[in-house]
């Protein structure tokens, strides 16, 4: 279940002159966000991707081959829960050329910090490129944005998303 809480902070002046305050904590339920990744266990991270950019997809692949804790679980962003989550966290996909990294606990990250959070998690030495996240992200954006605009270019680009193969399909959420 996917619980959230929210501390209502409250203040009066009573008829008297003094001053009362009190904090609330209101429990509530984030309910379009759990329905949207409802199909994502706690311990699981979310790497949406482009799937016709031929760069992601070998990104993604290359993730996959390294994720020795099986930690990653993956969906185009052309897909309906990709859909669904750029539509409610209002991310703008024509310009948002990014990989989106969702988690349970941290929430969104895009664009290079994704990309660094993933390869964190890859172990030694890929891990080590995390090291990079003291650089301030407008820098690391700053090149992430080039490669990005120029990757269909360099790499090209698919008609359709990529298809997992059956042993992969566990891993890609629909």
């Amino acid at each position: 279940m996917c619980v959230f809480f929210e501390v209502v902070y409250s203040c009066s002046i009573s008829s008297s002159g003094s001053i009362s305050t009190s904090i609330l904590v209101i429990q509530f339920a984030f309910n379009y966000l759990c329905n949207v990744i409802k199909d994502l266990p706690k311990d699981k991270k979310l790497i949406l991707f482009d799937g016709v950019c031929n760069l992601c997809n070998a990104s993604i692949l290359y993730v996959i081959k390294h994720d020795k804790k099986d930690l990653f679980r993956y969906a185009p962003l052309q897909s309906e829960i990709g859909k669904q989550i750029l539509e409610k966290f209002s991310i703008d996909p024509s310009k948002t050329d990014s990989i989106i990294l969702f988690s349970n606990e941290n929430g969104l990250s895009i664009k290079s910090s994704a990309a660094l959070k993933v390869a964190k998690h890859l172990g030694f030495p890929r891990n080590l490129l995390a090291a990079f996240l003291i650089v301030p992200a407008f820098i690391r954006n700053w090149v992430y944005d080039y490669i990005a605009k120029n990757r269909y270019q360099w790499y090209g680009k698919k008609e359709e998303c990529m298809i997992p193969t059956p042993e992969l399909k566990a891993k890609f959420l629909d």
